[in-house]
C-alpha cells in the first residue's frame, strides 16, 4: 500500500509543478489553487505512505526521480521545452541513483 500513495503523491506533485507554469506568477487564481492543493496533498499522501512502511531515503528518491524525470518529458513532448545534452545527462545520472539506491538493498551502515 505504501507504493499506491507514494504513486498518488508523484502524480499530485507533477500535477502541481506542471500547473506552476501555467499560474502566471500565482496571478491566476484557480491554476494557483490547483498547485497549492495538489502540492499539499502531495506531501499527505507520500506521509501516508511512510506511515505505511516506506522507508523515508527510498520514498524520496523515487518521489524526487521519477518526479525530475516525468516533468522534463511532458515539458519536452507538450510544452516546448528543450534539453541539452547535459541537462539530459543529469536526468540519465537521478535515474541511475535511483536504481542504485533501489539495488542497495536492507545494509545497513552505522
Amino acid at each position: 500500500m505504501s507504493y499506491v500513495y507514494l504513486f498518488l503523491a508523484i502524480f499530485l506533485e507533477v500535477t502541481a509543478a506542471i500547473s506552476t507554469r501555467f499560474s502566471e506568477g500565482f496571478t491566476r487564481p484557480s491554476i494557483s489553487a490547483v498547485v497549492v492543493v495538489f502540492a499539499v496533498a502531495s506531501y499527505v499522501l507520500f506521509s501516508l505512505s511512510l506511515k505505511h512502511g516506506m522507508n523515508i531515503g527510498i520514498g524520496y528518491t523515487i518521489w524526487s526521480g521519477v518526479g525530475v524525470l516525468t516533468v522534463a518529458l511532458i515539458g519536452v513532448v507538450f510544452l516546448d521545452d528543450f534539453l541539452t545534452i547535459i541537462q539530459m545527462g543529469g536526468i540519465v545520472l537521478i535515474m541511475i541513483g535511483l536504481g542504485a539506491v533501489q539495488l542497495g538493498g536492507e545494509k545497513r551502515y552505522s
